[in-house]
């Protein structure tokens, strides 16, 4: 038997809050991998009646051996019917990827990050990519960076939601220190 973190609760987690205007029930899904660093941002959501269909990554690319890399600065969601996107909270550094959609008619329903784990002395970069899933089962790979491991999926979305916001975890610049930009990242469902 493991000793179970008292994070890892949070993984299971489906919460209800209030979203999308304050009156429509949301449901919180993560993971359990995130980053140890930074300060969660302000939550973010589509604007009401739409869903996240795909998503883009912000990355700064590796910058060699003695450069202070971050990995993935960004999560923005792209919304349906031309309807905006949501991004919360995102690093100063890396460029924006191409989107990466669900078919027709389809959204977002699980995720989940690849994640380096704190190196010590090393430079860190805590969360690299993100994958997702969408509702007809089909997966989305984000272009992010190669360092660290996938974690488990975050649990899905209730059968007819979809992933309609998000916060994210970034630690902000560190001036001389080790800088490592997005930790980790919660979703937000709606029905």
């Amino acid at each position: 038997s493991s000793s179970l973190h008292p994070w890892v609760a949070l993984v299971a987690l489906l919460a209800l809050v209030q979203g999308w205007g304050g009156d429509v029930p949301t449901k919180l899904i993560s993971v359990e991998n995130g980053g140890p660093w930074g300060d969660w941002g302000d939550i973010e959501f589509c604007p009401r009646g739409s869903y996240a269909i795909g998503f883009q990554l912000k990355v700064e690319a590796p910058r060699g051996f003695f450069g202070d890399d971050t990995g993935l600065n960004g999560i923005r969601l792209i919304c349906n019917d031309n309807m905006g996107m949501a991004t919360s909270s995102e690093g100063p550094r890396g460029t924006w990827s191409y989107l990466v959609s669900c078919s027709r008619g389809h959204r977002l329903t699980s995720f989940r990050l690849r994640v380096e784990a704190p190196r010590g002395l090393w430079d860190d970069t805590a969360a690299n990519s993100l994958d997702a899933t969408c509702s007809d089962g089909m997966l989305l790979e984000g272009m992010g960076g190669p360092a660290g491991v996938w974690g488990n999926w975050s649990i899905p979305c209730p059968p007819g939601w979809g992933v309609c916001g998000l916060r994210t975890r970034v630690e902000p610049p560190q001036r001389a220190g080790d800088d490592t930009g997005l930790n980790s990242a919660e979703f937000f469902c709606c029905i």
